[in-house]
């Protein structure tokens, strides 16, 4: 499995996004600036956040981004599942590709399995807000 830098991003925005959380919008050059990530690529990491309802945007004077709801409900897995689509360890698991035919007789899915629910419960097991606050399995790692 490999993050994607939308991925990456993605949380560093909802990071920027938990830890100005006061009720008012944050524009995206202001989150850019701050997370040194070019204001055009938020665009477009904005507009997956809002389309999933994981952020509200605003156009215009006094717009900006924020959270729909409380850091502490957006987990890790939930925002990578968004936007890399799957974290399946190996490409048979990845729900893009019919069923194997070798997976009967297959000695290696088990263990593809058992990564694979590992990892989902690791980061189902961060939150947003446990990053925000330097807390939890997530340390104080730069994504």
């Amino acid at each position: 499995m490999l993050v994607s830098t939308r991925g990456r991003y993605a949380l560093r925005v909802m990071i920027d996004l938990a830890e100005h959380n006061n009720g008012t919008f944050i524009t995206l050059r202001d989150i850019a600036s701050r997370q040194e990530i070019s204001e055009k690529y938020l665009e477009s990491i904005a507009a997956i956040l809002v389309k999933a309802g994981y952020v509200e945007g605003v156009r215009g004077k006094g717009g900006g981004y924020r959270l729909t709801r409380a850091p502490e409900l957006y987990t890790v897995g939930s925002v990578l599942k968004l936007t890399e689509g799957t974290l399946a360890p190996v490409a048979c698991m990845d729900g893009r590709q019919k069923d194997c035919a070798r997976s009967e007789n297959c000695r290696t899915l088990p263990m593809w399995e058992k990564l694979g629910q590992t990892i989902d419960d690791f980061f189902e097991g961060i939150t947003i807000d446990d990053l925000a606050k330097g807390n939890g399995d997530g340390g104080n790692f730069v994504i």
